[in-house]
């Protein structure tokens, strides 16, 4: 089919059309440059990031949790998240403000977008909660794929069973053998139930005084168990999709919220896969936290951990030190980073 040609007046009219946008765009500028302008703010005070939204976000003035202000960003500022705290200044006409300086932070958590970006997620986390469910069904390997990602920024990860109402003797029992090769490795797991409350108490007890980030596939119930530790906060949740199975985003940006007795959980969009693009061969190596004890002693400085003699991997898995399993993940997700 042949491209269809405009006619002047179309074009005309195109042109003028694009060219108000432009303009209009040009006059929202103006204004938030206006409003950027020192004489037009208030003194330098601490606040807290607790949502993120494009060109803005919403801070909290240190020790007023529960009061909001939506700030604007020096051009001159990297990228910020949920989490970090930074310094702003209030404008002197309304309840706005301006964020110009961030903090130092204490931990990261990042991930790659769909591009390969290394996109920030969180900020200043003590606790990355990964939480799984009999439905869409866990496997080791996306599993294991989370915690590489946050053993290399230093950040605890926990394994939360989430919806345990709806496994059978059978199921519990097959999930159970699955969790116990992370728990022997050393990882705190919990098991919970919105729906009968079942563990909700010592996940609280956890997250009490401490910054923690519920990361996971959609569908999972982590805007549920949200719903369930902080009554009123009342975030949507989502079905699971009929046609794949997986869950559906119900969560769009990472969120902030505060415990009555104190600690903060970050109610983050559903990650469907976690690439680890960004990450090289060593750091995967080593966020294989049973791995650690025995790198450096390979008789080969260059050992690939396959075939070479001499391999004090392939030793330790021999005597069952390491498991077939978790080498079998970690020789995937190798391969993945080549792809």
């Amino acid at each position: 089919m042949s491209k269809r040609k405009l006619t002047r007046k179309q074009k005309w009219r195109i042109e003028k059309v694009q060219q108000e946008r432009i303009s209009r765009a040009q006059k929202r500028e103006q204004l938030i440059e206006q409003e950027l302008q020192d004489d037009n703010l208030g003194s330098e005070q601490q606040g807290l990031i607790i949502a993120h939204y494009g060109a803005t976000l919403d801070i909290e003035p240190l020790g007023q949790p529960g009061s909001v202000r939506r700030c604007h960003l020096r051009s001159n500022l990297p990228p910020l998240v949920t989490g970090d705290r930074v310094v702003w200044r209030q404008s002197q006409k309304d309840e706005t403000g301006v964020v110009v300086a961030l903090e130092d932070r204490l931990s990261l958590l990042t991930r790659p977008d769909n591009h390969g970006r290394i996109k920030p997620v969180a900020a200043n986390i003590n606790y990355i909660v990964l939480v799984i469910a009999p439905v869409p069904m866990p496997h080791t390997n996306l599993i294991d794929r989370y915690l590489v990602a946050a053993e290399t920024v230093g950040i605890e990860p926990v394994l939360l069973l989430n919806k345990i109402d709806l496994l059978d003797e059978e199921g519990m029992e097959l999930l159970d053998d699955l969790l116990s090769v992370y728990e022997d490795i050393g990882y705190q797991v919990l098991r919970a139930s919105t729906r009968s409350e079942d563990g909700l108490a010592p996940l609280k007890a956890l997250l009490d005084e401490h910054v923690s980030v519920f990361v996971g596939q959609s569908g999972v119930g982590k805007s549920s168990l949200v719903n369930s530790l902080l009554p009123g906060v009342d975030t949507r949740v989502g079905d699971l999709s009929e046609s794949t199975g997986k869950g559906m985003h119900t969560t769009t940006a990472a969120k902030l919220f505060h415990f009555p007795a104190g600690g903060m959980l970050i109610d983050s969009p559903g990650i469907r896969e976690f690439g680890l693009w960004h990450i090289d061969a060593q750091s995967v190596l080593e966020g294989f936290r049973e791995f650690r004890p025995y790198l450096g002693y390979c008789r080969f400085r260059d050992c690939k951990h396959e075939k070479e003699p001499g391999c004090a991997l392939k030793q330790a898995l021999e005597e069952g030190e390491i498991l077939e399993e978790r080498m079998f993940s970690y020789k995937q997700i190798l391969d993945s980073l080549d792809a």
